[in-house]
């Protein structure tokens, strides 16, 4: 592995891009600690290092966010408003017909059309998330942490209309740079955004894990036993993700021999490797963002005065967060919940994915025929067959994967490691996945790869 990366620095194309990336990824950093105006600091220090439910919603939301939320900062969105506003278009693709024609007929220019349409989306959609968070800090903090948040005097619009702004402009942000990393340097932008925030909060997670572990007794026993329980998962997870992430069928596929003049092209047969799961970790990200959808529209009526309502509010909050709830039933109930979103998505999103490769056209214009099986409509039915049954093995995988640390909460009696479980799963595939783009680049120029 050293040796690959030797290798990989040694190219300058690719030390070109490997820097980018980091460069990038520093500039994220340093943009995530600028806070909002007016952010009373001393609040919201108090609110993050509480331990009620909206703290722990308020430290997931911080996950997706890519570590910015707990400062408060222009980028606490993150690019969860691009994430969801994605989403959306997908979903609407298969229902409107001028959008299945433009992703169909027009290839890669209509792609562009569609995502473009996606970061027009976010603008909106950023802006409410913007609120709704300056609505539910303020609500969960003792004192408010934007004290001149809001409508309710003329003296207030200016300092509500800079939170909004600094924050939309702050996801906006937050994507280029993701976009940025993704065509000047290595892997997906948007999840190593992600990745960066994760991996910069990790130290502080362990050290809750111990310190939550060991209860008010503060047992040392207990607190070294729940980070050990902690790491062995950690391994474990990270073995069983990366021998899926590298599990392939492959399907042979025999090309016909052409004679043109006096010679003969073509012939030979090879084969198509398809992936376990080749969606990759977004649909647990995907999954992520839906289910806390719930959560932050709840947050808007838990100060109603009706009192039922602000009960039933509570409750949807704590029931939706991630280590909000405390009984063992509504906790399975979430993880179940939690695990038929994750199994969804990764259905969704592969056979958007298979849609966008047509790999029967593509093998029909090239001459390529999978043996016993008619080109054409045929051919597609065949792989999508395929897809289908290798992705039910992926999908049920990862949402596995997903939701072991709900077990592990319910002996522990923890809610850190479902936070960093989420993260590590996130971690581990941006890892394998960029890793592999730099394997594909070095195999091209006939280095050995990271990956064997």
């Amino acid at each position: 592995m050293l040796q690959a990366l030797r290798d990989a620095l040694r190219l300058p194309d690719l030390r070109r891009r490997i820097f980018n990336t980091l460069l990038i990824l520093v500039i994220f950093r340093i943009a995530a600690h600028v806070p909002v105006p007016g952010i009373d600091r001393v609040a919201l220090q108090q609110l993050v290092g509480g331990v009620g439910g909206a703290t722990q919603f308020i430290n997931f939301l911080d996950l997706l966010s890519g570590g910015a939320l707990a400062n408060y900062s222009v980028l606490a969105n993150g690019v969860y408003p691009y994430i969801n506003a994605t989403i959306i278009i997908q979903l609407l693709i298969p229902v409107i017909p001028a959008l299945q024609r433009i992703q169909q007929e027009e290839g890669e220019a209509g792609q562009r059309k569609i995502n473009q349409w996606a970061y027009y989306l976010a603008v909106p959609m950023a802006a409410l998330q913007a609120w709704g968070q300056a609505q539910l800090f303020n609500s969960a903090a003792a004192q408010p942490i934007l004290p001149r948040f809001g409508f309710s005097s003329p003296a207030y619009i200016l300092p509500t209309l800079s939170v909004l702004v600094s924050m939309t402009a702050g996801t906006m942000f937050a994507i280029w740079l993701g976009e940025l990393i993704s065509e000047q340097g290595v892997g997906n932008g948007l999840s190593l955004i992600i990745f960066g925030g994760i991996v910069a909060r990790t130290p502080a997670n362990i050290q809750r894990i111990y310190i939550e572990a060991g209860g008010e007794v503060g047992s040392t026993l207990r607190s070294v036993l729940a980070v050990v329980l902690f790491l062995l998962i950690t391994a474990a997870t990270m073995f069983v993700i990366v021998y899926f992430q590298e599990g392939q069928r492959r399907i042979q596929v025999q090309y016909g021999k052409r004679v043109r003049g006096r010679r003969m092209y073509g012939g030979g047969s090879t084969y198509i490797p398809l992936r376990v799961n080749m969606a990759g970790m977004i649909p647990l990200i995907f999954a992520s963002s839906i289910l806390t959808l719930p959560a932050l529209l709840a947050q808007f009526f838990v100060q109603s005065e009706n009192v039922r309502v602000a009960e039933i509010a509570t409750s949807m909050m704590n029931f939706f967060t991630p280590g909000g709830a405390t009984e063992w039933y509504a906790i399975m109930i979430y993880a179940v919940i939690y695990f038929a979103a994750v199994v969804g998505f990764t259905f969704f999103y592969t056979f958007v994915l298979i849609e966008q490769q047509d790999l029967a056209g593509v093998l029909q214009r090239q001459g390529g025929f999978i043996p016993g099986i008619r080109p054409g409509k045929k051919t597609a039915d065949y792989i999508n067959g395929v897809y289908r049954r290798i992705t039910l093995v992926g999908a049920v995988f990862l949402g596995g994967v997903a939701v072991l640390p709900y077990f592990t909460q319910l002996i522990l009696e923890t809610r850190v490691l479902i936070v960093q479980s989420t993260g590590l799963l996130i971690v581990v595939g941006v890892v394998v996945d960029t890793m592999r783009q730099l394997e594909a680049q070095l195999l091209m120029r006939h280095y050995e790869g990271f990956i064997k």
